[in-house]
């Protein structure tokens, strides 16, 4: 019996070991997944021809610009490749993900959630286009399937693992932000990766009625008052209020942080704030992808 325990724990501990070497490491640390072989997820049948920048494909389509939410059909045998630039991994993208080249960006809009866990931020993809659709879900650029008719929308999942492959590496360092200040005055800048500087919220420091009970400013108070579409719009004192916000989804893992104020000074403290620049017909909507991406530059967050 004892022999038996001690073949039982033996093979426990190897399992334990062959776990970490696959996916976790000693010190309980991820690694990047080796898809050298080819990826559990997507078409790996897919090869790489007729790749056009996504500014080339943005001009071939340039109802995707439009306000009306004109969606058209891909005939052509054409892909475009990029690297994922934001994603669903603290809930403020939803069902969608932010693809960028050396050139531009685009939403794909997929019907699927956590796409982050095989799409981060960094990794390369490959995208199919014949037989997608593209659009202007109000003047934003999307690839996607048609919605109540005209309108783009999100493709099912079945659909989107036909038309995409995973390739290369991962790597965060190709995908770093541009200044926001050198894009803003082009609409057809949206869908890139951006860093606002220096800036500091209107609301930040103040008290508002969330569900009847006074409560300091957070990014995204889950009140029916003050969200639109399961969001909230928060403006900076840099930019002008009418055509700039700050979008945060109440389901957002930062939606319950208090928007960056100094007690003492009573001042908005001066942050750098990074994500995906997109828009909504004549109104700039920034899209923050995760809580480090709120740079404190006078203190650290309390």
């Amino acid at each position: 019996m004892k022999r038996f325990r001690i073949m039982i724990w033996a093979a426990v501990c190897l399992l334990a070991i062959t776990s970490c070497m696959d996916g976790e490491n000693l010190k309980g640390e991820w690694n990047n997944p080796d898809f050298s072989g080819g990826a559990p997820f997507g078409n790996n049948a897919i090869e790489e021809t007729n790749v056009i920048t996504i500014q080339q494909l943005l001009d071939k389509y340039p109802n995707c610009y439009e306000a009306n939410d004109r969606n058209v059909l891909i005939e052509e045998d054409i892909q475009i490749k990029g690297r994922v630039t934001g994603n669903s991994i603290e809930g403020n993208i939803y069902k969608q993900f932010a693809l960028q080249d050396a050139t531009a960006g685009i939403i794909v809009c997929v019907d699927a959630g956590d796409l982050h866990g095989y799409l981060p931020e960094g990794q390369e993809v490959l995208i199919d286009l014949k037989g997608l659709y593209i659009g202007g879900y109000g003047q934003l650029p999307e690839i996607g399937m048609p919605y109540n008719g005209t309108s783009i929308g999100r493709m099912s999942n079945t659909i989107w693992q036909k038309h995409f492959k995973i390739v290369g590496n991962i790597d965060t360092e190709a995908i770093q932000p541009v200044d926001f200040a050198t894009i803003k005055s082009d609409k057809k800048k949206a869908g890139r990766l951006v860093t606002l500087y220096n800036v500091s919220f209107t609301d930040a420091g103040k008290y508002e009625k969330v569900n009847g009970v006074d409560q300091i400013a957070t990014f995204a108070p889950d009140d029916d008052a003050m969200k639109t579409g399961g969001a909230v719009n928060r403006t900076l004192n840099e930019q002008p209020k009418t055509t700039f916000c700050i979008r945060t989804s109440t389901y957002a893992d930062f939606a319950a942080i208090p928007l960056p104020y100094d007690q003492e000074t009573k001042k908005a403290r001066k942050c750098n704030l990074t994500g995906i620049a997109t828009r909504y017909k004549d109104t700039w909507q920034i899209l923050i992808r995760k809580t480090s991406d709120i740079e404190i530059l006078d203190a650290l967050y309390q």
